[in-house]
Parts: structure tokens; sequence; C-alpha cells
């Protein structure tokens, strides 16, 4: 294709409200007021965008937050301004939800992209004991009403509990379910499998929401 052409088709999508694709991977924010995205997550913006990180993340009245186990937040930062904000994260793909006022999820630190100001949100860790041994899993618990963006290695599987998961791989879970630590009970000799910790989601109602990919891989999935 031409110069011409390749740019043509590559610009961004005029109109709409709310979060909007320009891809499986970028997101465009539509700014006019404030909205909550990860930190490092800014690609190009349009007009007037002013940027503050919030290291004691405030998310309404009950926004608060705790340090991993590990000793890694999950660092967020607040965009204000009017104009078009694009955010994405390493090539993941960018799977937008849009929450009701009496709607929660909760999401892996990791793979939260962008929320909306309207929306509360409180950031801590799964609490057990093999979850400790295993560095925790950092989540952030979104209230609605409001849009949200997360992102995925590849394309997600949501599934129905009872279910066990590789804690690199779970990427959300809805609000009612409360997610424990579980160590393998098989005891290995020599090569061990490499799958010990396991979350377990128990019950059966909600959802899970799984990526083809384990978030700590040293290889990425981002050509899916």
């Amino acid at each position: 294709m031409d110069l011409q052409e390749f740019t043509q088709s590559n610009a961004p999508v005029a109109g709409g409200e709310g979060f909007q694709k320009e891809n499986n991977r970028l997101l465009d924010v539509p700014l006019d007021g404030t909205v909550m995205v990860k930190a490092g997550s800014m690609v190009a913006y349009t007009g007037e965008v002013t940027f503050t990180g919030k290291s004691s993340a405030e998310g309404g009245i009950t926004g608060f937050v705790k340090e991993a186990v590990s000793g890694e937040g999950t660092p967020v930062m607040q965009a204000e301004g009017s104009g078009h904000l694009y955010v994405a994260e390493n090539g993941k793909k960018v799977q937008v939800l849009e929450l009701d006022a009496d709607e929660a999820i909760s999401v892996n630190g990791d793979d939260v992209l962008a929320f909306e100001s309207s929306i509360d949100y409180e950031i801590n860790t799964v609490n057990s004991l093999s979850g400790m041994a295993a560095g925790g899993l950092t989540n952030v618990y979104l209230s609605g009403p409001g849009e949200l963006a997360l992102t995925t290695h590849g394309d997600p599987l949501v599934m129905t509990p009872p279910v066990c998961t590789d804690p690199d791989a779970t990427v959300a879970w809805s609000a009612n379910l409360s997610p424990e630590f579980e160590m393998n009970k098989t005891f290995e000799i020599g090569q061990t499998s490499g799958e010990s910790i396991q979350v377990k989601f128990t019950g059966s109602e909600g959802f899970v929401v799984v990526q083809p990919n384990e978030e700590g891989s040293v290889t990425q999935s981002q050509n899916q």
C-alpha cells in the first residue's frame, strides 16, 4: 500500500461515545473530565490532558490501596482534561465492559487498563496462607456504574465455577466469588509439573475469566 493509503486505513475512527476500541489492542478514551488508567499505558493523546500518579489511589468512598504480598501494588494514574486518550498494554487484546449500578467485578491487577471515574475501586490481595507463599494475587474490585477496559493475552475464556485456574492465567471473576489459593496435593518426584498452586473458585453461580497465556510467562502471546 502507498503512504496515503496507509495513513488513511490506520487513522483513528471518528465519532462515538464512551470507550472505543481503535483495534483489538488499542483503546480510545474520549476524555471530558477524568478517567483512571494503568500507569504507563498512555501511547498518545489529543487535546489537553494531564496525568497524576495515584500512589495512594482514591476510589470514591471505599477506594484504598494495599500493597501486594510481593511488595508490588497496582499502579494507576488519573488522566484529566479534554480530547482523546489512547492507551494500550504490551500488545494485549482489549476487552471493554459496562457495569450497571448494582454490578461489580474483580480483575487481576495486571489486567486492568482503564475505568471511568464513576466506578468505585479497591485494590487488595487474595488472602490465604498458600497464596502468600505464591506471592499473592493483586486484584482490583470495581463496582459500577461505568465502563472499564481490561486486557488479555489472546481471546478470553469465561467459565462457570466450580473451577481451578492458574493464578497467572486468571484475569477476572464475578464479585460474588471468593477465590482461595490451593496447593497441589499430589506428591511429585523429580521433575515438577510447574502447576503446584491453583486458584480455587467454588459455588455454582458467577463466572471466571481466564486467558490462554500465563502472565508471568517469558513467552508472550502478543501475536495471537
